[in-house]
């Protein structure tokens, strides 16, 4: 997916930062006869945008319509609420904490049962984060060992909108919502906005 959409979309964790990454060793598009491809057309432009960010935040496209139809009834730029929605993600949120190696990591950790959320189990990976909210382990060996696992690993640094605290139980704090320049993957909003609202 990553060589199909031409950039790094972190689709398996630690793997991505490592020599093994397949977007590394060959970033031509997959399949045979990439060489005969020829130039894509607008629409294809615009297409390829809005499949990077649904694999990106790994939503499907009744989930990703419903967040543009959001963003649209919402004040404001279209674009950059969608964004804003997307990143507020509990998924997104405790894999950009360290928590989890990857999105599809942290959607098991938080199916499961493994985070909490100011107190009470939220087990809802698109769960939308608030200003304020405290995500926690759950306080069980086998979560906070996976968890404590995954945050040795990662060497990702935290983006500005969150915080963590490090101890034998690890929690993150959301400080504020995410704004566009809080996005970790460079995208053209603007090609999404204008291929949704035909």
């Amino acid at each position: 997916m990553c060589r199909r959409e031409g950039a790094k979309l972190f689709l398996k964790g630690i793997r991505c930062d490592t020599d093994k990454c397949a977007f590394e060793r060959r970033q031509n598009p997959p399949g045979m006869h990439t060489f005969r491809r020829g130039k894509l057309t607008d629409y294809g432009v615009h297409l390829r945008e809005k499949q990077k960010v649904k694999h990106y935040y790994g939503v499907l496209e009744r989930q990703f319509r419903r967040y543009f139809q959001r963003a649209e009834r919402t004040k404001g730029n279209s674009g950059k609420v969608l964004m804003s929605l997307l990143e507020r993600r509990l998924d997104n949120i405790v894999c950009r904490l360290g928590f989890a190696a990857s999105r599809a990591q942290a959607r098991q950790l938080i199916r499961h049962g493994h985070i909490v959320i100011n107190g009470g189990r939220v087990d809802v990976p698109s769960y939308q984060v608030r200003p304020g909210d405290v995500i926690t382990v759950k306080n069980r060996p086998k979560s906070v060992e996976w968890v404590q696992a995954s945050l040795a690993e990662s060497a990702r640094e935290l983006p500005d909108f969150l915080s963590r605290v490090d101890g034998p139980q690890p929690e993150g704090h959301v400080l504020r919502l995410p704004e566009s320049e809080d996005v970790s993957i460079p995208v053209q909003v603007q090609l999404i906005v204008e291929l949704c609202s035909q």
